[in-house]
């Protein structure tokens, strides 16, 4: 579908790069996940909208496209920050003391259990069950580097230089 430059739209603009990544897969809806995964990454996460438009060039129901979101703990229907802060919370990290660390994240970035991501849209803290690095334990992943053997300073000593670094670009 080609659209004149006048015409082009911001929603044109978020759907045509959808379009690049259903074409990139073939629109092949047994490719359903992998397309997710790319939306997913172009976004920080699914848009309702986006399902809708992956269903609709899939040529499958939008409840399956849901139904796939939702079944995949990787798969995230809410904004997320720019950085995710992953917390392990499986057995080897809980026993070494990982809600303290939870605790003292949330703290800093003024989060709560019912708000994970930093209004300012720059962090997300999430809990996981695990992250398989349990001799590391207490175990942090922050945009997908791990930081094993946390305490609660180590992790909001993360955060700050985190911020610091945003703040001088």
């Amino acid at each position: 579908m080609s659209v004149a430059p006048a015409q082009v739209t911001p929603q044109h603009r978020k759907f045509q790069r959808v379009c690049d990544i259903i074409d990139q897969h073939d629109r092949n809806p047994g490719k359903l996940v992998p397309i997710l995964q790319a939306v997913q990454e172009e976004y920080r996460y699914l848009p309702e909208d986006v399902l809708t438009y992956v269903a609709t060039s899939l040529g499958i129901s939008p409840a399956r496209v849901y139904g796939v979101a939702t079944f995949y703990a990787h798969f995230a229907l809410e904004p997320k920050g720019k950085h995710t802060v992953r917390l392990c919370d499986g057995t080897a990290c809980h026993v070494k003391h990982s809600i303290p660390i939870l605790e003292a994240l949330r703290a800093r970035l003024g989060l709560s259990e019912k708000q994970n991501t930093t209004a300012d849209m720059l962090f997300t803290v999430e809990t996981v069950s695990c992250l398989g690095a349990c001799g590391l334990a207490p175990v942090v992943v922050v945009d997908e580097q791990v930081h094993g053997q946390m305490t609660p300073e180590k992790a909001v000593e993360v955060i700050e230089q985190i911020m610091a670094s945003e703040e001088s670009k």
